[in-house]
């Protein structure tokens, strides 16, 4: 990496703003068009990179996405030595050491950021990278560590910080949040979880497989408002099977600390109720990194929670300004959604292309055991569009492989068009969901129907049979038939 030192204005092609995943995918792409066309730009096209706050990876691999598949990867390995249901097969448990897997969590976050970050960036050759905050100045100018910068593109993706809620109490007890939490030395006794949501999901179930006594308080009348409602229930069953305690439709009225312990005082069922527990953690969403970037400068426009506002092609109300990632107002907030935007913006700044992204194929998953993923239309946005449904429910109990490795508490469920039979939405509940929902976003981005999944031949025994069981659901019942058909 290379530090830009010097006093004066520097003029630069394009500005990356962040250090995650959009921002590496811009720096990463707008130097693969820079050396392209290098004669172009006259000779080698300058792009400065410009990174605070979290290391570079941003939230992804050093306090998500990664750390967090880790710890629950680490409970999925406790859980299934004491419950595989194999008959014959006794596993003991000796010893669990948080405090170890929580070290080796961050050893492998450092390999990655080194790897897959750090490294990366040395081999743009095109790119300075600069460690700072930067502020816009004026439509094309920032200022960063005291000097200014000027760009002819700017690309913003300084990404999100969890939300503190308005919550009476809150700001005088210490509470955490992924961050922290990620990175306990001490396990808790008792973990409170405000929100539930992807995060409050996961990491609930992450805590309660370690031995941690978990209670989330969600204020919806659900654990995850976007999913299949039949999916959702499903899994707080699960949740609450294994001990996590749920409230949902709770509202937090204020948080105390009292002889070592945090009190949570809540209202549910028109009674108010109180949780203690040795940490509160807080998963009630995210606010958008806006603050600081002095936005008024170049008049560029956010919406009520201060995310940039963009058009379909990353673009702000200013065209020479461009927005990836949670910082701005795009319809998902996701690590691959992101890098994709990132990649995608580059091109439409250096070379003037109108790329965008169909977001109605961009699949999701919450990383729960079992996983719950989802791509494209649920029954309610079918209905709600066109006044019609043609859905299927499958339970995994029917799937040859989810009777073999005896886990056949999941569902998955099929949207489609009834005049058409083209699928528009495919929610799975279930192990590695997260992996046989990419062959569900193939199949609605390419616009399939049930009859070519009808044709298809998945290998038996998988668990990726259960897209075409749903596909079959529309035609048979299901459950007369043998495992061959």
């Amino acid at each position: 990496m290379t530090k830009q030192t010097s006093i004066g204005i520097k003029k630069f092609n394009l500005i990356i703003m962040g250090g995650g995943a959009g921002a590496f995918a811009a720096a990463i792409r707008a130097n693969e068009l820079f050396s392209e066309n290098g004669a172009k730009f006259g000779g080698k096209g300058k792009i400065a990179m410009i990174n605070a706050g979290l290391p570079l990876g941003g939230t992804c691999v050093n306090v998500g996405c990664l750390p967090s598949k880790i710890l629950l990867h680490a409970g999925e390995v406790l859980r299934l030595a004491k419950n595989h249901n194999i008959g014959g097969i006794e596993i003991e448990v000796k010893k669990f050491d948080f405090n170890k897997v929580i070290k080796d969590e961050m050893a492998m976050v450092e390999l990655s950021r080194e790897d897959h970050y750090a490294e990366v960036l040395r081999h743009l050759e095109n790119i300075t990278f600069i460690e700072g905050r930067a502020s816009f100045t004026g439509e094309k100018e920032i200022e960063v560590n005291g000097e200014k910068l000027t760009a002819d593109k700017f690309i913003i993706a300084t990404g999100s910080t969890a939300n503190v809620p308005p919550i009476d109490g809150i700001k005088e007890v210490e509470c955490l949040t992924h961050i922290e939490a990620l990175k306990l030395k001490k396990q808790p006794k008792e973990l409170a979880i405000i929100g539930a949501g992807p995060m409050g999901l996961e990491f609930s179930q992450m805590y309660s497989r370690f031995g941690t006594k978990v209670t989330i308080l969600e204020y919806g009348a659900a654990i995850f408002m976007p999913g299949e409602p039949e999916l959702i229930v499903k899994l707080r069953k699960i949740l609450e099977g294994e001990g996590v305690e749920i409230y949902t439709e709770a509202r937090v009225a204020n948080v105390r600390e009292k002889n070592g312990k945090k009190i949570v005082a809540y209202e549910h069922n028109g009674k108010t109720k109180k949780v203690s527990a040795d940490e509160i953690l807080l998963a009630a969403g995210k606010t958008p990194n806006t603050k600081g970037l002095n936005l008024k400068k170049p008049h560029v426009e956010t919406d009520e929670r201060e995310a940039i506002i963009v058009n379909e092609f990353f673009q702000t109300n200013k065209p020479h300004i461009f927005a990836v990632g949670d910082v701005s107002n795009a319809p998902l907030r996701l690590e691959t959604t992101a890098g994709r935007e990132g990649s995608l913006a580059a091109e439409n700044a250096v070379s003037g292309n109108k790329n965008s992204i169909d977001y109605d194929s961009v699949p999701y998953a919450i990383f729960t055991d079992p996983q719950f993923a989802s791509v494209g239309w649920t029954e309610e946005r079918q209905v709600r569009e066109t006044g019609a449904c043609a859905c299927r429910t499958v339970s995994l109990a029917l799937i040859p492989k989810a009777q073999i490795i005896r886990r056949t508490e999941g569902l998955i469920k099929m949207v489609i068009d009834p005049k058409t039979k083209r699928i528009l939405g495919i929610h799975i509940l279930s192990p590695n969901a997260g992996d046989l929902i990419a062959q569900a976003a193939i199949l609605i981005k390419n616009k399939n129907t049930t009859d070519d999944v009808l044709r298809s031949m998945p290998v038996f025994p998988t668990l990726s049979e259960s897209i075409k069981y749903a596909a079959l659901a529309f035609e048979k019942d299901i459950s007369k038939l043998s495992c061959c058909v």
